[in-house]
């Protein structure tokens, strides 16, 4: 019986021919002149901004669709409706890219010494059209503009799960969670899987969610059972994956 309470399945599938397709790398690429700029004042921007939020430099530049705003209090980040990664810009439809800029500059126009410290007076104005728009937004500080560290943006398990290589609601996770709970577990065959807490901290409940889990473990299988059924898949307390999950907070706890 799986952990959903549902019998496993009564058949398998096999391919018996393997197959394989040529992908070519992208054309080797220069960075831009806008953004070397970007990139650069991103970079010392964050610097200035106490506890950044996504941890201590150094950072990499994600094409997050981030925006930089400047109060009294100093700058801090806000994020756009959406962010516009390089390789992606060329499915861009210039209107849809278009609503961004308008979006952008309607959050600026609360602030306009960010506007002018930035100078993007001109950039928020101009109407995009074209490919040559889509791509001077793309590599400006209104979109590549994020400034995360390697583990966050492109990290692999077991070092660090990165939002290039993991869903993204999961790996922000990883930026509020409780120093005392794991939220990246492995199973016995070494698959890493996204778990959380079924209820709050103190209530003696030491079950977990399944949130992700590694495509092609047994885990994820019956995880996609649960899912199909229209149930969470809950660990047991005396599950190896929950014990993992709560094994800090044990420690910290005495048990």
């Amino acid at each position: 019986m799986s952990r959903t309470g549902m019998p496993p399945s009564t058949h398998t599938e096999q391919e018996d021919h393997p197959w394989e397709i040529e992908i070519p790398d992208h054309p080797p690429r220069t960075d831009s002149p806008e953004y070397k700029q970007s990139r650069a004042t991103m970079n010392r921007i964050a610097r200035e901004v106490h506890g950044f939020y996504y941890g201590p430099p150094p950072y990499q530049d994600h094409h997050g669709g981030g925006l930089w705003l400047l109060d009294d209090d100093g700058w801090f980040l806000a994020r756009n409706l959406a962010g516009i990664e390089w390789a992606s810009q060329f499915c861009a439809d210039p209107a849809r890219v278009d609503e961004l800029r308008v979006n952008a500059r309607r959050i600026y126009a609360g602030f306009p010494d960010a506007v002018r410290e930035l100078g993007i007076r001109e950039l928020l104005d101009t109407p995009i059209v074209d490919a040559a728009g889509i791509a001077r937004w793309t590599d400006s500080i209104c979109n590549a503009s994020v400034p995360l560290t390697a583990e966050l943006h492109t990290g692999v398990l077991p070092h660090g799960g990165g939002v290039h290589h993991y869903p993204a609601p999961i790996t922000e996770i990883q930026t509020f969670t409780r120093g005392d709970f794991q939220l990246w577990v492995t199973d016995r065959d070494g698959h890493a899987h996204a778990v959380v807490p079924v209820a709050p901290r103190g209530s003696g409940d030491r079950r977990v969610h399944v949130l992700w889990s590694a495509p092609g473990s047994a885990l994820h299988a019956e995880h996609r059972m649960a899912l199909a059924a229209g149930r969470r898949l809950v660990l047991p307390e005396d599950d190896d994956l929950a014990r993992q999950a709560f094994a800090r907070q044990d420690a910290e706890d005495g048990q």
